[in-house]
């Protein structure tokens, strides 16, 4: 049976707050992971999960991120030339991975409305939504797994993992009870919630795959947290009404929007390397017996 989810959206008109100073002329999605801009990453894993066709919302100042997916033509001309065929391959792989699609949001009015931007591209189909600050790596794509669970149930699909309470106030809390391995249902979310709010640990982080009448629904989501329009605000009407699917999908997820969080993946991207694992490893242990 073919494949239901072929299209993808990935959110990335954030303005980077966290990340600054550098998000101020670096678009945070572009920020490197060895060397490789977080955005390839998340691109790779829908690419991956059997994902044909790849809509990135921009804004304002991010076209460096449409011109890493396009082509360089003086600089694969200069390295054909020079017969440097390994890189470039990897150069020309990144071209031609999806189709690649690019549209603004021309205001910053919160993740529900980047989505609802996307509604020309999706058309009536079921999609899932990469956010761009989550890069997750593991054997089996994160998006894969929720495809995979988004055709056995017929139902949305949240990518979910579970937060230590100080951190659930921070995103959003799930009503939750347990159907499979690694797979729950989801009844009722809240964003941001106070301690009182909080229905478990489980959290949204990072992945969905929707049906195309969450449009409809975005339509009508007046602002949630932060005055913004809420894509959990959205789905939590969807959950209600329709019930969702929760995976607890596996792989390792970075905050790409987290100083921390980018620290922590280039060093163990970096270790898990062939050509630079070996000597990183050798250079953080002579490191750490300095501290």
């Amino acid at each position: 049976m073919a494949q239901l989810v072929k299209k993808a959206v990935i959110p990335a008109a954030g303005l980077g707050t966290r990340v600054l100073p550098i998000s101020k002329a670096c678009p945070k999605e572009m920020l490197p992971i060895v060397d490789k801009p977080a955005i390839q990453y998340i691109v790779e894993e829908a690419v991956a999960a059997g994902i044909t066709d790849i809509l990135i919302i921009t804004n304002r100042g991010k076209g460096v991120i449409e011109d890493h997916f396009d082509h360089a033509i003086e600089l694969e001309e200069r390295l054909e030339a020079s017969g440097r065929t390994e890189e470039l391959e990897a150069v020309r792989r990144i071209t031609d991975m999806a189709n690649m699609y690019f549209l603004r949001q021309k205001e910053t009015k919160g993740l529900g409305h980047a989505v609802n931007c996307a509604r020309c591209f999706v058309g009536d189909e079921p999609f899932a939504v990469l956010y761009g600050d989550d890069v997750i790596i593991g054997d089996d794509p994160a998006c894969g797994q929720l495809c995979r669970a988004y055709e056995k149930h017929g139902k949305g699909v949240v990518g979910i993992k579970e937060v230590t309470p100080e951190q659930i106030v921070k995103y959003c809390s799930l009503a939750v009870e347990k159907l499979d391995d690694r797979v729950y249902s989801v009844s009722d979310m809240i964003e941001k919630p106070s301690l009182d709010q909080v229905m478990s640990n489980f959290s949204i982080l990072g992945r969905c795959v929707l049906p195309p009448d969450i449009f409809d629904i975005l339509d009508n989501t007046p602002p949630g947290a932060g005055g913004e329009i809420q894509l959990t605000d959205a789905m939590r009407t969807l959950a209600v009404r329709d019930g969702m699917i929760g995976v607890d999908y596996t792989g390792t997820r970075y905050d790409m929007g987290n100083k921390l969080g980018i620290l922590q993946a280039t060093c163990e991207v970096a270790l898990s390397r062939k050509d630079l694992g070996p000597a990183f490893a050798a250079y953080l242990k002579e490191l750490v017996s300095k501290l």
